[in-house]
């Protein structure tokens, strides 16, 4: 006999973690189907993760998961002026974060596939049917949490492939830091994105970039690493891969299908975060799983209640890109004009500090201001921050 789920997650990773968990803690059936034989591995990001966001979640996040405390971001421009955004958070051990994540829904009765790449899915009369690691599986719901490169673009075709950038890192050692996470917006050597330095716990620290020069990242990158003098550091790993940056897939739910984290393209416009995304919204999909499940209603009106949640509480997303795009666009120089009118500290940034900001800019840059649509860059700066999921 076949074994019938609530609910299927195809991917361990940190939206589907989060689906399986809250999916499992509201009473349903829950399958975790996760193609690699460890959950978590191998890691693809930053390992970056706000305070607010583990707030938001209620976790209360075991050492073992976290490699250090960060007491904010700082953004450095050429000529080496910088920002600071204080606001705390952590530098995780993703692998271990996820693993973590996923033993809490086996707790909860969740049954975790491992090795269990989906090679078919099909759905008829309201079921789904799965084959993975050469069984069958049946779901009334599935949660699709596969990535960029999605089970529901690449099989079911549902969305057609969108923008993506490359993010690449080192992990090195004996990187010198002083408790803030830092990112670059250096155009000569992250075209259209930007570059990072992330500490860890015992002198270990990420250090990548992020660009939509896919052919040149590595070497880019190397450049980065010589001019910051740590060509001699010892390399203990480089890993990465493709990241969402157009936004939210235009469909992330369907008949029987929500779709989850990167799947669905929810990762922050201008810094690329995507785990407190990908976290909420597997809770949401929960929440609307529970629902279907007590309606006994998979249909896709029954499940559109989705997307009114996710847009309800994520930032607009298309002002954001459009910010991005401005950002990228302006010249070292411009660059550092625009940041020569900012106080040394975002964070705390209040209504007088923002119109000071902008009489200084009117009366300095009005080109600049103007021409180069500053004001959209602010947006996505703004957006960036913790409270607007951007980390």
């Amino acid at each position: 006999m076949v074994e019938v789920f609530d609910v299927a997650v195809i991917g361990a990773g940190p939206a589907g973690g989060s689906a399986a968990l809250h999916a499992a803690k509201l009473g349903l059936k829950v399958l975790v189907l996760e193609e690699h034989a460890v959950v978590g591995e191998p890691v693809h990001c930053g390992e970056c993760l706000s305070l607010l966001a583990v707030q938001r979640m209620g976790f209360d996040l075991p050492a073992s998961a976290v490699s250090s405390e960060a007491k904010g971001i700082r953004v450095v421009f050429p000529q080496g002026k910088s920002v600071l955004v204080t606001e705390p958070g952590f530098v995780l051990e993703k692998h271990k974060f996820e693993q973590w994540i996923i033993a809490q829904a086996q707790s909860a009765g969740a049954k975790v596939i491992l090795g269990g790449r989906v090679t078919a899915a099909s759905r008829a009369d309201g079921m789904w049917t799965l084959k993975a690691g050469g069984k069958e599986y049946s779901a009334k719901l599935l949660i699709d949490a596969t990535g960029i490169q999605s089970f529901s673009s690449t099989v079911l075709k549902l969305n057609a492939r969108y923008a993506s950038v490359v993010g690449v890192q080192y992990e090195l050692q004996d990187i010198p830091r002083d408790g803030y996470i830092d990112f670059y917006i250096w155009p000569e050597l992250a075209p259209h994105g930007y570059l990072w330095m992330i500490p860890k716990s015992g002198g270990r620290a990420n250090v990548g970039l992020v660009t939509n020069e896919n052919n040149n990242a590595k070497k880019y990158l190397d450049e980065f690493v010589k001019r910051m003098g740590w060509s001699g550091k010892v390399v203990n790993k480089t890993f990465g891969g493709l990241i969402p940056a157009s936004g939210p897939s235009p469909v992330t739910f369907s008949d029987g299908l929500l779709l989850v984290g990167d799947a669905a393209g929810f990762t922050s416009p201008l810094f690329e975060g995507g785990t407190q995304l990908g976290l909420m919204s597997g809770k949401f999909a929960a929440q609307i799983a529970k629902r279907a499940v007590e309606l006994n209603d998979y249909s896709k009106q029954s499940l559109s209640e989705y997307e009114r949640l996710w847009k309800k509480e994520f930032p607009d997303y298309a002002p954001l890109v459009k910010g991005k795009d401005s950002l990228y666009a302006l010249s070292d120089d411009e660059l550092v004009a625009m940041v020569s009118t900012f106080p040394s500290e975002l964070g705390t940034l209040s209504a007088a500090d923002k119109a000071v900001v902008g009489a200084k800019l009117l009366a300095t840059q009005p080109g600049l201001l103007f021409t180069k649509n500053l004001f959209s860059v602010f947006e996505a700066f703004k957006y960036s921050r913790a409270q607007y999921y951007g980390w």
